[in-house]
């Protein structure tokens, strides 16, 4: 193989400008992957429309939820909540050709690897707590008292569990499971979302926010899961960097207003590997 792994995230396909520069997503070769780790959009149909759009233009594409595939918007036609909600989004892509956290991870055999590479569904369980707080609770007081609360309080339902942190921890348990069965001689390319660490959240201009990132049960995942780069997303902030000696990729666009303070034309997909 001569293409490369590319991965990009958070292309919010709401917005008409975001919509022009997913458009422009096209691959360097006829070998090339694509990594899309979440929050393509929020309606169900522009989120097919999307992958399918990738798909067709694309080798392989690997896609991970975000938080926002998984609201259930009152602009949406499909009203489906929580876990048939995200059935539904497997079922679509598996259709279309696009790999899911449900499916075998596939492996990269081009230049860099060979790897395997993981699309991880994990959610978060308010473990990120805002700063001087001890509990749930406290943390999301502490949130809504800053003003600062995820939509996902309003729109992420976890049906047919009893709240987020169940499903994050049922979530956890089945892709431990599975990451334990991969093979011990390949490294892997771990795909989410959310971060795997809490360290990139530190940057936030609300530290409040922190609690709808990710969950403390992964802080070790890249080192025991052999990771050679860990991709996310759900930040905006777009940038490289490395725990433990294992290189982390945010790949985010983000909305219009964000990635038009950095300057020039958006070009968000980012290379991996290759």
């Amino acid at each position: 193989m001569t293409g490369g792994l590319y991965a990009v995230s958070d292309l919010h396909v709401s917005y008409a400008e975001n919509r022009a520069v997913v458009d422009g997503l096209r691959p360097q070769t006829a070998d090339d992957w694509l990594i899309v780790a979440g929050d393509v959009g929020e309606v169900f149909a522009d989120i097919e429309r999307t992958l399918r759009l990738l798909r067709d233009r694309f080798a392989r594409v690997v896609w991970a939820p975000g938080n926002h595939e998984l609201w259930t918007h009152p602009n949406d036609p499909v009203t489906l909540r929580g876990v048939a909600r995200y059935d539904a989004l497997v079922a679509m892509c598996r259709e279309l050709g696009v790999l899911t956290p449900e499916d075998d991870y596939p492996v990269w055999r081009g230049a860099g690897g060979p790897v395997t590479v993981a699309p991880l569904f994990l959610l978060y369980d308010y473990s990120f707590r805002a700063p001087g707080t001890t509990t749930k609770e406290e943390s999301l007081r502490a949130a809504y008292d800053a003003g600062v609360v995820c939509t996902d309080e309003m729109l992420l339902h976890p049906d047919p569990y009893p709240d987020r942190e169940s499903w994050c921890a049922a979530r956890l348990a089945a892709t431990g499971r599975r990451l334990e069965a991969t093979d011990p001689a390949l490294p892997t390319v771990l795909v989410t979302h959310w971060p795997l660490v809490r360290q990139p959240t530190d940057v936030l201009w609300f530290p409040e926010f922190a609690q709808w990132c990710g969950t403390d049960r992964t802080a070790d995942w890249h080192v025991r899961h052999r990771a050679a780069v860990a991709v996310y997303g759900h930040l905006h902030i777009p940038r490289t960097t490395h725990y433990d000696g294992v290189r982390f990729e945010e790949v985010s666009l983000g909305y219009p207003r964000e990635w038009r303070r950095r300057g020039g034309a958006p070009a968000p997909m980012k290379r991996i590997l290759g």
